[in-house]
């Protein structure tokens, strides 16, 4: 018995609830596909469909090996269609998503550096804040930030990011430094609309602070601490520049949790094309995103 073939057919069924419907889009005889899927049960020693005289349902045994067969389907499909890519040249509309921060300072100027090298390329770039459902927007591949709960995407890792609190100089010598979580109830605090997880730190301890000011925008939050108007909870690289240059300080950096990754995701039922291949190839022998 060929496992895979077996496993295509397995999935074909399921999907279609119907051997002979699944029969002819594998482009095999419905005994075929019968004989395989009878050989991968036994031997599994399970079963894996339940047969009636109208219609085809997955077991619960098959559902939960259904879900893994086809990720390894994916994975196979992508390595064959890496290996072709190897030779190919990227072309045509790639897709990207990011967060909008994130985007505009890092992987717009990465576009741009890409559009330079493939003039075979068009890309569209779609800065948003909200979770994007990569199949659905038809995404090729997104930029994410933090630990991913959907286990059908394949990452890469591109860096990380810390979460930290910064004032600016003249704010601080004026306010004075917060040495302990129970010092900022004494000090202006900057507050992003639904950040309710903004102000948590290590060992999951979340301060409920009331805010000064109160925005949507991170430019925005920026823009008023380096006028001297408070604290602000934030990711790194959202102050990366005002930081190294010395206009923002970051404080109770002993209070930080884990740094969140940054990661390239695309979905396991895309294959991996040679143009998103590319792009982030380019990114990760050219950025280092470590903040």
């Amino acid at each position: 018995m060929d496992r895979l073939e077996a496993m295509t057919a397995f999935a074909a069924v399921a999907d279609r609830k119907s051997f002979s419907s699944a029969a002819r889009h594998l482009k095999m005889s419905a005994p075929a596909v019968t004989r395989l899927i009878a050989g991968l049960e036994d031997h599994l020693g399970v079963a894996l469909l339940r047969r009636t005289t109208r219609t085809v349902a997955v077991t619960d045994a098959g559902a939960r090996y259904l879900e893994r067969v086809k990720r390894i389907l994916a994975e196979t499909e992508e390595a064959e269609s890496a290996a072709q890519a190897e030779l190919a040249t990227p072309s045509g509309r790639l897709v990207i998503s990011a967060p909008v921060t994130f985007g505009r300072m890092h992987i717009s100027p990465l576009v741009a550096d890409f559009l330079k090298g493939h003039p075979q390329v068009s890309v569209e770039l779609m800065l948003s804040d909200r979770y994007v459902n990569l199949v659905d927007d038809g995404i090729d591949v997104a930029l994410r930030i933090g630990e991913l709960g959907d286990s059908s995407l394949i990452t890469r890792r591109a860096g990380a990011t810390r979460r930290v609190v910064v004032g600016s100089p003249d704010y601080l010598a004026a306010r004075g430094t917060p040495k302990t979580l129970a010092d900022l109830k004494t000090h202006d605090i900057v507050r992003f609309v639904g950040g309710a997880l903004d102000w948590s730190f290590a060992g999951g301890e979340r301060l409920d602070l009331a805010a000064r000011y109160l925005t949507n925008s991170v430019d925005c939050a920026i823009d008023y601490v380096l006028r001297g108007g408070g604290l602000v909870a934030l990711l790194a690289y959202q102050a990366a520049d005002a930081v190294a240059d010395g206009r923002l300080r970051v404080v109770l950096s002993d209070y930080e949790r884990p740094a969140l990754p940054i990661q390239f995701v695309y979905p396991t039922s895309r294959l991996l094309s040679s143009k998103v291949r590319a792009f982030i190839d380019l990114a990760l022998a050219t950025r280092r995103w470590e903040f």
